[in-house]
């Protein structure tokens, strides 16, 4: 890893620190006995990650179609424009 900014940093009144320049809105903090704080870049959502419930769903979709369970056709053509 390359080091990119270094500094000192003071506890305000409310006992927080301010991260000058911060690349993210989010961090997950590992704090240890020493005194080391460790700080890891999260977002809330990770991308392109399809959630449990979805792939369920997703894999009933698959069993339905295979079994030959689906329904009729839908006229999307409204959609289309004038093509």
């Amino acid at each position: 890893m390359i080091q990119v900014k270094e500094y000192d940093a003071k506890l305000d009144v409310k006992r927080r620190v301010t991260l000058r320049g911060a690349s993210f809105d989010h961090y997950h903090v590992r704090e240890y006995d020493d005194g080391r704080i460790e700080l890891e870049p999260r977002q809330l959502v990770t991308p392109f990650e399809v959630s449990r419930l979805s792939l369920s769903i997703m894999d009933q979709s698959i069993e339905n179609y295979e079994k030959g369970q689906v329904s009729d056709p839908i006229d999307l053509r409204a959609f289309h424009g004038n093509e």
